[in-house]
C-alpha cells in the first residue's frame, strides 16, 4: 500500500471546502443518538447502564471511580510518565491563570460582574485508547475558571474498568468525580442528570461523532463547548521550509481519524513535491499507515497557489484547527492570518507539541468553527450576568428614552412600569 499526497491547485480546494460544508451528516447515527438522550433523560441509570452494556459491551454497576483506584493508578505510573504529566499540568496552569478576569465590566450602576459557572461536565475520549491529555486540557481551565464541581466521564476500557492513565490523571487533579461512562449516554446524563449524576451546567470536551451529536441534541437544556470533528491542520509554506518536517507534521494530525484533514499551502511547486515525497515515505513506515492512508485518500493534499495573499485566503477560508507557518516568508504572516483555531510559527512549533504541553488547550474548533471560536479556554466557564442599580439623577435622565420606545413597541405595560416612578423619589433600602 502506497500513501501519497495528491498535487491540487487553488480552484479544486475551494471546491473541496465547499463539499466539505455540504457533507451530510448519517442519519441513522442521529437517529440513534437521539433515542438514547431521550431514554436516558427519562430513565436516568438504568438507560445509561443499559447503552453502556449494548454498545461498549461491557456491564458498569457503579460508573464512579473510587479514590483509591485513581491514586493506584498513579503510584502505578512510569516515573517519566508521571514527570510528565505534572510538567504539562503545572505549564497549563500557568498559561490559563493569566486568563483570570475578576473585574467588573460597565460603569458603577451598570455592569457586568464574572462568576464562574458551579458545576461542569468534561467529557475524555477512551475505552480502547487513553488520553489523559485531554483531560488536563479539559479540567485545568474550569479549574483555574472556580468552577465547583467538576465530573469527568470517560468511557469504559474493554474490562469495563477506566483506563489508568486517564484515572492517574484525575488524581493529578484531584478529581473527585470521575465515571465510567461513555458515548452519548455520558453527555445525556451529564446534561439532564440521573438518580445518581448531578445535572451540569456546561458540557465540554471532544469525542467521536455520537458524543458531538449528543452535545448538539442537548444544547439549550446546557450549555456546551462546540462540535468538535475529525482533526484538521493546515501549514502555509514557502520553499525555504523543511520538507521532511513539514511532512511529518500532516501525518501527525492525520493518524488521529481516516476523516482528518491535513494540506500543506506553498507557492512552489517544487517544494509541494518535494513535502509529497517526504509524506509518502514517512507516511508508509508509521506506526498508523492505515488511518493515514485512508484519510490521505480523502482529505490530504498539496496545494500550489499562485502567492501568499492567496494561500492566506485560501487558510481563512478553510478556517482550520490548526494552522503551521512554516519557512522565512511564511512565519512573516504571523500577524496577518484570521479564522484558525490555533497558530502555530516556525520549525520548532509542531503542533503536536501543542496536543501537550504548549499552553493553550487542544480542545480546538474543527469544520469551519474557527471562524467564531477559538480554544477551550478559562472564558468557556465564566458567565457575565448584568446588574443594573440606577441612581435617581440616572433613571431620570433615561426614563423618558425608555418610555418613548417602550410606546414605540406597543407595550404599554412596560412604559407603564417606568412612567410610574417618574417624577417621583424612589425609596432606598
Amino acid at each position: 500500500m502506497t500513501t501519497a499526497l495528491s498535487r491540487i491547485d487553488a480552484g479544486e480546494f475551494r471546491e473541496r471546502i465547499r463539499r466539505r460544508e455540504l457533507e451530510i451528516r448519517d442519519a441513522g447515527t442521529e437517529a440513534t443518538v437521539r433515542e438514547i438522550v431521550v431514554d436516558v433523560q427519562r430513565r436516568g441509570d438504568a438507560a445509561v447502564r443499559e447503552w453502556t452494556l449494548r454498545l461498549d459491551g461491557v456491564d458498569v454497576e457503579v460508573t464512579m471511580v473510587d479514590a483509591a483506584t485513581k491514586e493506584s493508578a498513579w503510584n502505578g505510573l512510569d516515573p517519566a510518565i508521571r514527570n510528565a504529566l505534572i510538567a504539562a499540568a503545572q505549564r497549563l496552569h500557568e498559561f490559563h491563570e493569566l486568563q483570570v478576569d475578576t473585574e467588573n465590566r460597565g460603569a458603577g450602576t451598570t455592569f457586568l460582574r464574572p462568576e464562574p459557572l458551579r458545576r461542569a461536565g468534561c467529557y475524555v475520549p477512551g475505552g480502547r485508547a487513553a488520553y489523559p491529555s485531554t483531560l488536563l486540557m479539559s479540567v485545568i481551565p474550569a479549574q483555574v475558571a472556580g468552577v465547583d464541581s467538576i465530573a469527568v466521564c470517560t468511557p469504559p476500557s474493554p474490562s469495563g474498568a477506566v483506563h489508568p492513565l486517564v484515572a492517574a490523571a484525575a488524581h493529578l487533579l484531584h478529581i473527585d468525580e470521575l465515571r465510567v461512562i461513555g458515548g452519548a449516554q455520558a453527555i445525556a446524563a451529564l446534561a439532564y442528570g440521573t438518580e445518581t449524576i448531578q445535572r451540569v451546567d456546561k458540557v465540554v470536551g471532544p469525542g467521536n461523532a455520537f458524543v458531538t451529536l449528543a452535545k448538539r441534541e442537548v444544547f439549550g437544556a446546557v450549555g456546551i463547548d462546540q462540535l468538535a470533528g475529525p482533526s484538521e491542520i493546515v501549514v502555509i509554506a514557502s520553499a525555504d521550509a523543511d520538507a521532511a518536517l513539514v511532512a511529518a507534521d500532516l501525518i501527525s494530525q492525520l493518524e488521529h481519524d481516516p476523516l482528518a484533514w491535513a494540506v500543506c499551502i506553498t507557492d512552489d511547486g517544487v517544494f509541494a513535491d518535494e513535502v509529497a515525497e517526504q509524506f509518502s515515505q514517512a507516511a508508509n513506515a508509521a506506526a498508523r499507515s492505515e488511518i493515514i492512508s485512508a484519510a490521505a485518500g480523502a482529505h490530504a493534499a498539496a496545494v500550489v497557489c499562485g502567492s501568499f495573499d492567496e494561500a492566506l485566503e485560501l487558510a481563512a477560508l478553510f478556517a482550520p484547527e490548526h494552522l503551521s507557518l512554516q519557512g522565512t516568508r511564511a512565519e512573516s504572516f504571523r500577524d496577518a492570518v484570521r479564522n484558525a483555531g490555533a497558530v502555530f510559527v516556525g520549525a520548532r512549533s509542531p503542533v503536536s507539541i501543542g496536543d501537550y504541553i504548549a499552553g493553550p488547550s487542544h480542545t480546538l474548533p474543527t469544520q469551519g468553527a474557527a471562524r467564531y471560536r477559538g480554544p477551550l479556554s478559562v472564558m468557556d466557564f465564566i458567565r457575565w450576568p448584568s446588574f443594573v442599580q440606577l441612581t435617581d439623577t440616572e433613571f431620570d435622565a433615561i426614563a423618558p428614552v425608555a418610555v418613548t420606545l417602550a410606546d414605540a413597541e406597543g407595550l404599554a405595560g412596560h412604559s407603564a412600569a417606568i412612567r410610574a416612578r417618574m417624577g417621583a423619589v424612589t425609596r432606598r433600602a
